[in-house]
């Protein structure tokens, strides 16, 4: 073993004794448990990879990678450094056992250093997929995985009004740091992609503040860049069987590596900020389905209140549109299905007209995305108005397997055994 590889793999090996008897990073119970403050560590093992239906954090930063080699071997050693140095950063440690600092003068730190006296800050990073980990884009099998490809990682259909650039869209691997810090999640994302050199390589990654959903009871619910809430009937952390009915890759789903996983879908969506900006109150109202200060279904005068799509204006029409945005997306037009979004407002400077390159980062997590996010979408963009306002620009599918259970395991081994 050379050099440069004895020293990046040293933190990855010292994990057990310098993080884990630093901190608890293991939970007991069937879910993450969400920070008890925006400032404290998120517990790393568990069934589920947290950052799922841990309440959410304030910050985004999520990357999809390429994988540029073809040797198996190398991209399970990345997949073990990066699942070793993530354990340590959500305990609020450096990503190497002698961090950005305590190594030798002559040797690439094993932190990058930016988040040095800086606390966990809630950091949660969640790895996925993609089907060209599976099979690539020219159909070769690199790694011996795709007799193991989910069915539910099946392409996901161009949807009717979709402007999506492959340069932003697809990728091998995707990570989801969230954090209460922006300094923390870029650390996160930094590091990793530091450990992966040679082995992945960045094909796009998307900043994004101020979640547009809420994942918990404990949360208030947010708003998005129109100004509406946004994840009012969001599933939540506290739902139980209906995390199992919607979120959870069951037994017999498919294959068996991914039981107690999830599908993650991504969608970067470009809101017309300026066109929204001069629509009436009442039209704005009346494509979203809810009032725009309380965030109430038309009609009814609570944010929680459940939609009643019955109810009728004098003028004998639908309070609440045939086409509006909260009745088309709503579970009970399509079989009960449901998703649990974590979602995130971004703003990208402008462009050369000078609007603002600004929207939503939408994320769901869903046991089987044929038949939740396909058809959900499907129905809005073939209806909703508010597709005059809007813009799906970058798309993305990723299988997200189950939690890392102990300090010997790694994201994806029993897909690699």
């Amino acid at each position: 073993m050379d050099r440069r590889k004895a020293i990046g793999l040293a933190g990855a090996g010292a994990l057990g004794a310098a993080a884990l008897g630093a901190v608890a990073l293991s939970r007991d119970d069937d879910r993450p448990a969400a920070s008890a403050g925006p400032a404290d560590p998120v517990a790393f093992y568990g069934p589920h990879q947290a950052g799922i239906t841990t309440a959410m954090q304030d910050h985004l930063h999520f990357v999809a990678f390429d994988v540029v080699t073809t040797d198996r071997a190398k991209l399970v050693e990345l997949l073990q450094n990066w699942t070793a140095a993530t354990a340590r950063m959500t305990a609020g440690l450096e990503a190497g056992a002698l961090g950005a600092v305590r190594g030798p003068a002559w040797a690439p730190p094993e932190d990058t250093g930016e988040a040095l006296d800086l606390p966990a800050a809630g950091l949660t990073v969640t790895v996925g997929f993609g089907a060209g980990l599976f099979r690539d884009a020219q159909g070769r099998d690199r790694f011996g995985l795709a007799g193991r490809t989910p069915a539910a990682l099946a392409e996901l259909p161009k949807f009717p009004g979709d402007q999506l650039d492959p340069a932003i869209s697809g990728g091998d691997l995707c990570v989801q740091a969230c954090a209460n810090d922006p300094q923390v999640a870029v650390h996160a994302v930094r590091n990793l992609a530091r450990l992966g050199m040679g082995v992945v390589s960045v094909r796009w990654s998307q900043l994004g503040f101020g979640r547009t959903s809420v994942t918990s009871t404990t949360q208030t619910t947010p708003r998005n860049l129109f100004g509406f809430k946004d994840g009012t009937a969001n599933l939540k952390e506290e739902d139980g069987p209906l995390l199992d009915e919607q979120l959870w890759v069951a037994p017999g789903d498919g294959p068996e590596w991914m039981a107690g996983g999830s599908y993650l879908v991504s969608r970067k969506i470009r809101m017309l900020i300026e066109t929204w900006d001069r629509t009436p109150l009442a039209e704005q109202e009346a494509i979203v389905g809810r009032s725009k200060g309380v965030g109430a279904p038309l009609g009814l005068p609570n944010e929680h209140d459940e939609p009643d799509f019955t109810i009728r204006g004098d003028d004998g029409e639908p309070m609440i549109p045939e086409v509006a945005h909260a009745r088309l997306a709503h579970h009970t037009n399509h079989n009960g299905a449901r998703m649990l979004r974590r979602g995130y407002n971004f703003v990208d400077g402008s462009d050369g007209f000078g609007r603002l390159n600004a929207g939503l980062f939408f994320i769901s997590y869903q046991r089987d995305p044929r038949r939740q996010f396909v058809p959900v979408q499907q129905a809005l963009a073939r209806q909703d108005v508010m597709n005059e306002y809007i813009r799906h620009v970058s798309s993305g599918l990723f299988a997200v397997p189950p939690g890392v259970t102990a300090a010997d395991d790694y994201w994806g081994r029993k897909l690699f055994e």
